[in-house]
């Protein structure tokens, strides 16, 4: 049932609470006067009437004393909660006057064993402005705890590494006490750079150290000079005074995790300056199972130690952290406008929490408009009323310091952004304010990225919003990343649908919606056994990267990272993108698509029309299979003359020798890359399958697959790409060169076994009606030739092929996939898009060719009804809208103006403030700009012509295979 109280009787029942030593749900502090019991920092939030706040820092220490308690006022309605007053003695605030340092005729009370001391100009006959945060907790030593991420601590200049208390619920933070320092490389002999007094005599400097390195672009050692600083700032200005400079772009705290070989989301103690990994498992095991399973050879110690360190990430124990949801909403007076952050005028009105120690919470804003309906229960739900919006966004911010890990759909963006600047708006210092925003500049744009100081952030939408997460680890479930289309793809429910503007909802409804929106967040890191959790966790690992950085950051950083953590761990110099590109850039092949640098995948035309029993073949991770068995790696390329004894030759499928393999030593990219697909393939998807092992481990080892998964099937388009650091023309032109190869000569021997090859695409093969010993044959043929694995990944009951890339194909139990079709993308409105599905829905029933005649005749229907309501304008606005979003502000549309720009010009000219980041609903209509908003249009206006043609566009894909034109079906008429 929910409760409903104001802030004062939330207080002064918590006084009351901290006496009977309630400490919540699940070990959680619960009540206000518990959270008071555990921190030491008292915040005066306002001085005045006007609601403003006293920067004058206060001065807190910690006393044994006994606090007043006084009884609860029940508030049974909103308006007796808004009506009720306690007054400052029902507090037990005793005021005294005495000389403090800095300030004169300071008052001092006491408040859950804290004495406080406040400014003379605080108004303290307010109790609701004292705010708590809770510190960090700052240790020596750890016993046991669980590493979450690394940062740096500019005002102390050490590294810092946050880790997660098991037995406490709590996140410790240990400062670094080895002594370690920014520093980076050159090649310049270390008395040379002590001569040059724009390096020496910086006030950063530290001091120079020499290093051995291996280069593995030369096959050689070499020694190069450590410069070291005493801030990262520095390490920038400094690289510019050296000709050349090595591993001067890492970031300090990761490159902290590189020398001390750290491995977030892993178990670690830590004594004095010695931090150990605990991973209880039997490593001589592990390396026994390694070897065997996949057939390694023992001499090849290097990799086989690669492997029991890989394998040692995927059997470590994970733990379940305590964390809490939130989300906010805004008032805001034009309807479907989400409020810039970056100026937050309008209040929050609400601020909703959830969290897997059971707490479930709502802090609403009360205003005069505000409608408040009948009180209906709303679950087990805590909702506090407030009449002013400064505590409730200090109340806000004590709850979030009360969890270590805090979780947000687009925090980083909206939410925690909208908070900060609010807060600051309302004149809450900066240091009372427990978040900060890191601006990111990514090309053109700018990202925000917002760091906690009570807890570590996690942004779902960002780590949701990564391409190889939708595509690999969720199998592309969710196709828009917004909370209601992840959430119903995942979970199997949404959002709370509502009518009405945020600003206009009754209190019950604004309640029940926010509510749903932060357990959505919530639920997506705790549904299917904590799967999204763990599937983060395993990725730190494998990435070496913290909790907040490998949410935020995309597959290349990831993989990046897991090759310069490699390359330190084993003494390699971390090599220059320029030397790479000018050592292993040489390309012999035209690219087909433009702005290509080389010839890509192959891709076989399909015959158009319907074909019944079709089998798509599947080569098991083509590329990086390629990569491993062709060794290839950016240093074993086209390797120096003389170099290397075994050097073997790269051939295309026109049978050119396009480049040159050193297989002297395994290349680092095929070791990392056929290390994790090995895992993956031989080991832990068997696992994931196994019955004989338990529920719980199995659902690990799921999660262990998926995540390799998201590695391997992300390595060549992370290799192949010229951002990426480690990326060599020669390396991606090779594996897409013995791509094509495989598929051509693939085809090939399908003929000769009598198979039908209709459609082939990277790394698939479309086979129509095949033997299941031809398909043997070849598969046998394809292992003997390349050493690759070939297998039946699916079979359709039919395909529907238009063109290349772009088909419907129909599973035995009716279920469908969709390629390359413009019905199903986002922004078709509705009303096609419906039509599209009901249409598919029909096409997916067909059985066998004399199937399709009545079909047909049932599209016919459909669309002649779709006719009819369009020619009679018997749907709504919304059935018939585009919906797009703007991308920059309407000045900067200067050479054309797209339709849904012109809807929005519209609107500005009616007052109407538009900003980049708005979605604009539109209509097509007659008349000169050829849409209306949809806040101006009327259904009388739309243009039916406009909208056949988008629906021609949209269901002709459907009608090609099966040789029917549009005209055909729906006659040569125009509307009228």
């Amino acid at each position: 049932m929910a409760r409903y109280r104001t802030l004062l009787d939330f207080i002064a029942k918590n006084n009351k609470d901290r006496g009977s030593g309630d400490k919540g749900r699940g070990g959680s502090v619960k009540s206000f006067g518990n959270v008071l019991t555990t921190t030491n920092q008292t915040i005066p939030t306002s001085s005045s009437s006007k609601g403003s706040i006293d920067t004058t820092p206060s001065i807190c220490e910690r006393r044994s004393t006994d606090s007043k308690s006084v009884e609860s006022q029940n508030v049974d309605s909103v308006s007796e909660a808004v009506g009720n007053v306690i007054s400052k003695e029902e507090f037990g605030i005793k005021v005294t006057s005495r000389h403090v340092e800095h300030e004169q005729s300071s008052k001092l009370f006491k408040h859950a064993d804290i004495l406080v001391t406040i400014s003379p100009s605080v108004n303290i006959e307010n109790p609701r402005t004292v705010k708590f945060i809770r510190d960090r907790k700052e240790v020596a030593n750890v016993k046991r705890a669980f590493l979450l991420d690394v940062d740096y601590d500019g005002e102390r200049g050490k590294a810092v590494l946050i880790l997660y208390d098991t037995d406490n619920n709590e996140l410790v933070y240990w400062y670094d006490k080895t002594g370690h320092k920014p520093y980076f490389l050159t090649d310049l002999p270390p008395d040379k750079v002590s001569k040059m007094p724009e390096i020496v005599r910086h006030p950063s400097f530290e001091g120079v150290e020499v290093v051995e390195k291996i280069d593995l672009l030369y096959g050689v050692k070499r020694y190069f000079t450590k410069i070291v600083t005493k801030d990262p700032l520095a390490v920038r200005f400094l690289r510019s005074k050296v000709p050349i400079a090595w591993e001067a772009d890492i970031r300090y705290h990761i490159n902290y995790i590189y020398d001390r070989g750290l491995v977030p989301g892993i178990e670690y103690s830590i004594e004095g300056t010695e931090i150990r990994e605990v991973i209880e498992l039997d490593l001589a095991e592990l390396k026994k199972q390694v070897t065997s399973i996949l057939g390694m050879d023992e001499k090849d110690s290097e990799t086989i130690e690669l492997a029991v360190s890989l394998m040692k990430l995927f059997e470590a124990r994970w733990f379940s952290p305590r964390r809490l949801a939130i989300d906010i909403e805004v008032y805001t007076p034009y309807a479907g406008r989400i409020p810039p952050p970056e100026h937050a005028e309008y209040p929050v009105i609400s601020v909703a929490m959830t969290a897997n120690d059971g707490l479930r919470k709502v802090l609403v804003l009360y205003r005069e408009n505000i409608k408040v309906s009948k009180v209906e229960d709303v679950g087990d739900v805590d909702i506090e009323i407030f009449d002013s919006e400064m505590p409730l966004i200090l109340e806000t911010f004590n709850i979030i310091s009360q969890y270590p890990i805090i979780l947000s759909f687009n925090g980083d963006n909206f939410d925690f952004r909208y908070l900060y600047r609010r807060a600051q708006k309302l004149g809450i210092p900066k240091e009372h304010i427990p978040i900060r925003l890191k601006v990111i500049s990514k090309g053109n744009r700018q990202e925000y990225q917002v760091k906690l100081l009570t807890g570590l952030h996690v942004d779902l939408y960002k780590f949701l919003d990564n391409k190889a997460i939708q595509a690999y680890a969720f199998e592309g479930k969710y196709k828009e990343v917004t909370l209601d289309a992840v959430a119903q793809a995942l979970l199997g429910y949404g959002k709370i649908l509502h009518e009405e503007d945020i600003g206009r909802l009754d209190l019950l409804t604004l309640v029940k919606y926010n509510l749903r929106d932060a357990e959505l967040t919530l639920q997506l890191t705790l549904f299917s056994e904590e799967l999204l959790w763990k599937l983060i966790l395993l990725l730190m690992r494998i990435s070496k990267l913290g909790l907040e950085d490998v949410t935020r950051t995309t597959v290349s950083v990831w993989i990046k990272n897991l090759f310069y953590w490699e390359h330190r761990r084993r003494g390699i110099l971390i090599p220059r993108k320029e030397d790479i590109r000018r050592l292993k850039g040489k390309k012999f092949t035209e690219a087909v698509i433009k702005g290509k640098k080389y010839a890509g995948a192959i891709v076989i035309d399909p015959p158009r029309g319907v074909f019944f029993n079709v089998a798509v073949l599947d080569y098991a991770s083509l590329y990086p299979s390629i990569i491993m068995r062709w060794n290839l790696s950016y240093e074993t390329i086209d390797p120096p003359e003389g170099m290397c004894k075994d050097v073997r030759v790269i051939v295309d499928e026109k049978g050119n020798a396009i480049h040159k393999v050193c297989f002297d030593r395994p290349g680092i990219t095929a070791q990392i890359v056929g290390l994790l697909r090995d895992f993956r393939v031989k080991i832990y998807k068997k696992k994931a399958k196994d019955r004989n092992i338990p529920d719980e481990l199995r659902n690990w080892y799921d999660v262990v697959q998926r995540a390799m998964k998201v590695y391997i099937n992300a390595s060549y388009g992370v290799f192949g790409a010229e951002t990426f650091p480690l990326y060599a023309p020669s390396v991606a032109e090779s594996v897409t060169a013995l791509g094509r190869r495989v598929i051509m000569m693939s085809i090939q021997r399908a003929e000769e076994l009598g198979l039908k090859v209709l459609y082939g695409d990277t790394d698939s093969l479309f086979v129509w009606n095949p033997s299941p010993e031809a398909l043997e044959e070849l598969r046998k043929w394809v292992e003997q030739e390349f050493g690759l694995e070939l297998e039946v990944d699916k079979v359709y009951k039919f395909v529907a092929f238009a063109l290349k890339k772009n088909y419907i194909g129909v599973r035995a139990d009716g279920s469908v996939d969709i390629k390359g079709m413009v019905g199903k993308k986002r922004n078709t409105p509705d009303f096609i898009k419906r039509l599209f599905l009901d249409i598919v829905n029909d096409i997916s029933s067909i059985e066998n060719p004399e199937d399709a005649f009545a079909v047909i005749g049932k599209i016919k229907e459909k669309l002649f009804d779709a006719y009819i309501r369009l020619r009679y304008k018997i749907l709504t606005l919304d059935e018939v809208a585009f919906r797009v979003g703007l991308t920059k502000p309407l000045s900067e549309y200067k050479r054309s103006t797209p339709q849904h720009v012109k809807a929005a010009l519209q609107l500005q000219r009616y007052g109407v403030q538009i900003a980049p980041g708005d979605v604009i609903t539109f209509v097509k209509v007659r008349g000169k700009d050829g849409v209306k908003p949809i806040q101006l249009a009327k259904v009388a206006e739309i243009d039916p012509q406009k909208y056949l043609e988008a629906m021609k566009s949209a269901l002709e894909q459907l009608f090609t295979p099966f040789n029917i034109s549009w005209e055909e079906i729906v006659g040569s008429h125009r509307l009228i």
